[in-house]
């Protein structure tokens, strides 16, 4: 007989599931299932798996010549990182291929400070990285990497990442496997990471991903030995798999070298489990609840079968990523087993309660329950686990309409038969098992994630080459031909890059047995034990490069309505509390545009950590002949999430002024909205151009084009000439002369594609009595108070009412207003002269005579109106630029950005009343409002606009 059994084995924090199963018997009434078993989990997991598969061996009289496959589900490597384990964990070096970029935002920058110091040990920039094109940005030198790969090997660092800017799309060049070549060369002994391998677009997350990697290594390789071992010992000689964070698996060999991939596989594999239960004869999205011994996790399970993935950045132990990770919301039992009456513990929890009101419920000690008062609460228990679970699910859902709910794990039993919000309640049998189901069902992907030239094809003939080349990586991956298919496809324009798209392409199928066996596949070497023995000698990691660790405030502890900024002699003092605010306030005024704030904060943060001093000053403090300086990044946003700035910002102020030959007395941001909002800030820092920045900008929200500024609405000639560009990597651009602002813009963005699609622009100072009739004022001042609101909301997990508290920060009732509430079920996104023009489609939570309400945001990077259609189809203009048009997110109060639309995010719409230096004059309605975006609507404004009130005046000591 040919092996054709599968076992699925999963290593919870609670109980150790395993199934043994026969694919060809699935449409039978026990789906093919030959023995189940759960026991607790042991502190050696590889003895745990040993005693699972012997128990089901004896209960199924098994043949293990039978058996094809064993796939495991462990926590075992995210544990690791969770609980900071030194014993688990290597130091890692990083090596950066950037050429010029990057610097002032160091590797672990935005790690929890004890994580940080525990594995970043050391790193360096070199020289390398390619722009979006593919084209070098410099080319990788040999010598430099040999430099440092020797300071590396004698500070005995023996887990090293190679992450180079765009590495995702460097396929000519292939820098970091060239990097990784002569690392190898030198140092043998040293495990190497290259980012590309671990995940795909975004510098900083990459690299996080990169580093957690790198860093479990050793223990992954000693612990999947361990997994290979026991089943040896059992006389299987058969591949052991484990299984990945999206429903698929990776040979046991493979997942040593990438173990980040099996971060999150238990809550996926419970999903695909109930995918295996159901047969997939649900052809709609399924949600599934899995009850845990430890956590009860919540997921979507899409019609393809696998789960919805999490949107761009996911967190690990704080840690911020951008590997494929499931989209779950989870509640966990923190020290279940010391607390709960049932295991000896003092503290009433959920645990005892399931116990008591269910006696087929095996968990603990019943006895040590019965006879309490317990007993007169449990039906009043029964009512807060359903109401808990209906809230979360309803978090979770991707539309108002009801869907049918899942209920797995040990646990499901507790649940009730019936919850609000679901169509349907079903507890499949071998429910409790449904995790290790998944394991043993689980299949092989391959994943292809290209920005590629849309010149001269359809973007469906390029989906289907790119399709191809997905199957042809699945198949690489062990997957058999004839069983591929295509589970998911997306395209993504890019902005001002010409002919370019982003796309993402996922193939699955099931894994060729014929190809592999316990012969074939590799065994993790055997030095293990001596590798993890190493760590001690290791050097401890140089302090001096992570300044961030001895100086960051306490923000959790903060009390927020207390706080106070400091403001001494009319000058504000920005503290990292202040930034973290006004980086929320920036980004939520930024109506969808301007790019994430993100890694500007960060940037910005270390400045202040290193001891730079920021100051901020009210625009009536400026002296009429003052010369204010001005500057901002101008470009694609999916350049900015790769190449991390350089001294581009700096060069092009220095170039303008050297050119000038005059100097500035302070300066202001080009736009509040979005990551140029902070860059007036970071120019002015007392370590750049040591300057008060002024509280306000050009525009008081974000827009598309440099053109769409206050000074251009006052005056018809330009207002910034000369101004500069520059690229960081050695060129620059001064225009000294132009008709109107216009054509400087289209200037600048004709030569945009040449240099990377992201340069720094300093434009050409105001005068201190301009900037005062022109300004948008106390816009800084705004940002934070938006901050602060939403920072309080979370400190008194009042976020339900944050929309209310941004109203009354922004002037009340009479200046903004939530235009909306729902859940986005829709996303349409185009290229158009270099901009993403879309629409965002919004769907009422509640219904309405019977029928949802939709909402219509239209956007070109920014979002331009606002449109209510009835179920009768009536369309209202509810609001439009200049107004601003926010897209926040109903579960934290964060901005949601045009780039970051997806289907299911649960969204508040926000309408901010614009400045008056918009709407006071003809001129101003017709650049920033719908007129100035090709658009025939009539502004109509959305109520009374109400200056901000300047932090400076209300704080100042």
């Amino acid at each position: 007989m040919w092996p054709n059994l599968r076992i699925g084995v999963d290593v919870g924090g609670t109980n150790t599931d395993g199934v043994i199963l026969d694919p060809s018997r699935s449409s039978e009434e026990n789906r093919g299932i030959l023995a189940w078993h759960k026991a607790r989990t042991t502190g050696n997991p590889s003895e745990g798996i040993n005693s699972t598969i012997t128990a089901m061996f004896s209960k199924g009289y098994i043949n293990p010549a039978h058996v094809a496959s064993v796939t495991i589900g462990t926590t075992h490597f995210i544990n690791a990182v969770v609980e900071m384990d030194h014993a688990r964990l290597a130091k890692v070096a990083v090596i950066r291929l950037c050429g010029p970029f990057s610097k002032g935002v160091d590797p672990g920058i935005d790690w929890p400070a004890k994580l940080r110091n525990l594995i970043c040990a050391y790193h360096c920039r070199v020289s390398g990285g390619v722009e979006v094109d593919g084209s070098p940005i410099a080319d990788v030198e040999e010598e430099e990497i040999k430099k440092q790969c020797q300071i590396i090997k004698t500070k005995g660092i023996k887990s090293i990442v190679i992450n180079g800017v765009f590495s995702p799309v460097d396929m000519v060049a292939q820098q970091e496997e060239h990097a990784a070549k002569v690392v190898r060369g030198l140092y043998p002994d040293a495990d190497i990471v290259m980012s590309k391998d671990v995940a795909n677009l975004g510098f900083l997350e990459r690299e996080n991903a990169a580093i957690l990697n790198a860093s479990i290594l050793p223990f992954a390789r000693r612990t999947i030995r361990s997994f290979q071992q026991a089943i040896v010992q059992l006389g299987l000689r058969c591949p052991v798999f484990l299984t990945q964070n999206d429903g698929t698996i990776l040979l046991a060999s493979a997942a040593a070298r990438l173990p980040i991939r099996t971060f999150s596989s238990g809550p996926t594999n419970s999903m695909r489990g109930a995918a295996f239960l159901t047969q997939n004869k649900l052809k709609e999205a399924i949600m599934v609840v899995d009850i845990g011994g430890t956590t009860t996790d919540v997921g979507l399970l899409l019609a393809n079968g696998f789960p919805r993935q999490a949107a761009a950045f996911s967190e690990v132990a704080g840690v911020r990523t951008n590997f494929s990770y499931p989209d779950v919301k989870n509640s966990v039992g923190y020290n279940i087993q010391e607390r709960a009456l049932v295991f000896g513990g003092s503290v009433p929890t959920t645990t005892d309660y399931t116990v008591l009101g269910y006696p087929e419920v095996n968990i603990g000690d019943r006895k040590l329950v019965i006879g309490l008062e317990l007993e007169s609460g449990i039906l009043e228990f029964q009512a807060k686990v359903a109401e808990m679970l209906e809230n979360i699910i309803d978090t979770m859902k991707t539309s108002a309409s009801d869907i049918p709910v899942l209920l797995v794990g040990g646990g499901a039993v507790i649940a009730p038969g019936a919850l609000k919000g679901a169509s349907k309640v079903i507890k499949p049998e071998w429910a409790g098992v449904a995790n290790a189901i998944g394991a043993a069902t689980a299949r092989v992907s391959g994943i292809i994630d290209t920005i590629e030239n849309t010149e001269g094809k359809t973007t469906a003939q390029i989906l289907d080459e790119i399709s191809d080349r997905a199957t042809e990586r699945a198949v690489a991956n062990g997957a058999l031909r004839e069983t591929v298919q295509i589970v998911e496809m997306d395209s993504i324009p890019l902005q001002y890059i010409a002919n370019k798209s982003r796309f993402i392409v996922k193939a699955i199928g099931n894994f060729d047995f014929s190809k592999t066996s316990i012969t074939t596949e590799t065994i993790v070497k055997e030095n293990v034990e001596d590798e993890m023995k190493e760590f001690s000698r290791v050097e401890k990691p140089e302090l001096n490069h992570y300044v961030s660790s001895d100086k960051a405030p306490d923000i959790k502890r903060l009390d927020v309505a207390t706080y106070k900024p400091k403001v001494v002699n009319r000058e504000w003092i920005i503290s990292e509390i202040d930034l973290d605010w006004i980086t929320i306030g920036c980004y939520i005024l930024g109506t969808g545009g301007g790019g994430s704030p993100y890694s500007h904060m960060l940037r910005l943060r270390e400045i202040m950590r290193r001891g730079g001093v920021v100051r901020v000053i009210s625009p009536d403090d400026l002296k009429d002949s003052d010369l204010v300086a001005c500057g901002g990044g101008k470009g694609s946003p999916t350049v900015t999430i790769e190449k991390l700035p350089g001294d581009e910002m700096m060069e092009s102020q220095n170039e303008l002024y050297e050119y000038m030959k005059v100097k500035p007395n302070a300066v202001i941001a080009l736009e509040i909205g979005g990551g140029n909002g902070l860059q007036g800030m970071i120019l002015g820092a007392s370590t750049n151009m040591d300057l008060p920045t002024v509280d306000g900008d050009w525009m008081g929200r974000a827009y598309p084009v440099a053109w769409q500024t206050t000074p251009v609405v006052f005056q018809k000639e330009p207002a910034f000439l000369p101004s500069t560009i520059c690229d960081g990597n050695g060129h620059t651009m001064l225009v000294t002369k132009a008709k109107n602002e216009l054509m400087v813009e289209r200037t600048f963005r004709a030569a945009l594609s040449q240099l990377g699609s992201y340069v720094a622009c300093a434009k050409g100072p105001v005068t201190g009595a301009n900037t005062k009739k022109w300004v948008v004022e106390h816009t800084i001042s705004l940002s934070w108070r938006i901050g602060r609101a939403v920072a309080l909301s979370r400190s008194i997990n009042d976020i339900d009412n944050v929309a209310e508290a941004i109203i009354g920060e922004v002037g009340g009732a009479d200046s903004a207003k939530v235009l909306f509430r729902g859940k986005i079920v829709g996303v349409d996104r185009f290229l158009k002269l270099g901009h993403v023009y879309g629409e965002v489609i919004i769907e009422a939570l509640t219904e309405t005579d019977g029928q949802k309400e939709t909402l219509k945001v239209p956007f070109k990077n920014e979002n331009i109106l606002a449109v209510k259609v009835e179920a009768s189809g009536t369309e209202t203009l509810l609001a439009s630029v200049p107004d601003l048009i926010c897209v926040i997110d109903s579960q934290n109060g964060e901005a949601i950005g045009t780039p970051e639309y997806r289907y299911g995010l649960l969204v508040f719409v926000l309408g901010i009343v614009a400045s008056e230096r918009w709407t006071s004059t003809p001129r101003g309605i017709e650049i920033g409002g719908p007129q100035g975006f090709g658009m025939d609507e009539k502004y109509i404004p959305l109520g009374t606009f109400k200056k901000p009130r300047s932090v400076i005046d209300e704080y100042v000591s």
